[in-house]
């Protein structure tokens, strides 16, 4: 039920949203009309005096902004048909004055028209590129599944830092595979298609790796040698790796990485931090030993949180980073995927703007104490 609510209220609110933008649309495409309309009462109360005829191109400049080129053409039309009818009801049609605003309006007009065609032009354009955007993003960025074993809830969330993108340099995937749940939450130096492409090698590598490697660090090996072929100079890869294979604990390979967020079942919170932390991805050549796994506990009604340095990082209009260890409290809803996008929400709500980076989370819990009690 919880479930179904969270997905009804987003749902709700992206219904919101889209009438919000219709409704600009709306006022937008009448603003012309009511421009002309103000322009032409007031210079048919206050007379030929006014001086306010040249205002009527306001209208075909304002229709150029949100209406296609038949509408905007009208509206010329209108003002020019107003320009007459003003002229002459004012004696002063066939004047050096109205002569050249009626030359003005033509010519805003004809202008209004071009730039309304190559705005139109602009905007299929974008819509395709959001439809290759969409498309990448389900390749790369794949759903993950709601469940990663028996009692394990998964959520996620990405927040891209570019401007009508919905990927960036950000990466996560769970995959099950014989050896275990595994899990990369990882974030690629730089922004860009360039760090897409990053993250695809990455995300790849990983899917393939997770299956075939008996255990983590012969995943971590594989993601260097793919890297190795891919990456130039000084560019690298953060990245967590874990591993749920039963038991009460989380294997986890911290390259570079901010720390896991776990939160206990008796209210402790704390951050995951290795005792022996490997170096990025990316930069085998200036390692000198295996980077080495550490356990994180995992018992009935824990949860662990990973997450970006976009998270972290992000800073209000005062320059204070995102508290994110006083903000935990908002992830005890009872749907993993509620409480995580509450925790976005309030995220963007601390930022007040677009993000500066990109900003992915994922979280684990371990819902067996909740099904137990619920159960007895």
């Amino acid at each position: 039920m919880t479930s179904l609510g969270s997905t009804r209220t987003r749902a709700f609110l992206r219904l919101l949203t889209s009438i919000g933008t219709s409704k600009t649309q709306d006022t937008l495409k009448l603003l012309p009309f009511v421009v002309m309309a103000v322009v032409a009462l007031i210079d048919f109360g206050s007379g030929p005096t006014s001086g306010l005829l040249p205002l009527l191109a306001l209208g075909p400049a304002f229709a150029s902004v949100a209406c296609g080129l038949a509408r905007t053409t009208v509206v010329g039309v209108v003002a020019l048909v107003l320009c007459f009818a003003l002229g002459a009801y004012n004696d002063i049609l066939w004047m050096p004055r109205t002569d050249i605003t009626l030359v003005a309006i033509l010519g805003v007009t004809v202008a209004s028209v071009l730039a309304s065609a190559g705005r139109l032009r602009h905007e299929h354009q974008l819509a395709d590129v959001r439809s290759v955007a969409e498309a990448a993003q389900r390749v790369l960025l794949r759903p993950v599944p709601r469940r990663a074993g028996p009692g394990i809830g998964v959520a996620v969330s990405y927040t891209s830092a570019t401007a009508e993108a919905r990927i960036g340099g950000d990466l996560y995937e769970v995959v099950t595979t014989p050896h275990g749940v595994r899990i990369i939450v990882g974030d690629v130096q730089g922004k860009g298609l360039e760090a897409v492409e990053t993250a695809a090698v990455v995300l790849g590598a990983f899917r393939e790796a997770a299956h075939d490697e008996r255990t983590l660090q012969g995943v971590v090996a594989r993601l260097e040698n793919a890297l190795t072929r891919e990456l130039s100079g000084e560019q690298f890869v953060t990245a967590v790796l874990a591993e749920i294979s039963g038991g009460s604990t989380i294997t986890v390979i911290n390259c570079g990485h901010p720390a896991p967020m776990v939160l206990d079942a008796e209210g402790g919170i704390w951050f995951a931090e290795p005792p022996d932390e490997a170096l990025p991805l990316g930069m085998s050549a200036l390692k000198a030993s295996e980077p080495q796994p550490h356990h994180i506990p995992f018992e009935p009604g824990d949860q662990v949180l990973f997450y970006t340095d976009g998270v972290v990082e992000a800073r209000d209009a005062a320059g204070e980073f995102y508290p994110l260890l006083e903000r935990a409290h908002l992830l005890e809803g009872d749907d993993p995927q509620g409480s995580l996008d509450a925790l976005r929400a309030d995220l963007l709500s601390h930022v007040g703007r677009p993000l500066g980076d990109d900003a992915a989370m994922l979280l684990l819990r371990h819902r067996a104490a909740r099904q137990n009690s619920t159960a007895a």
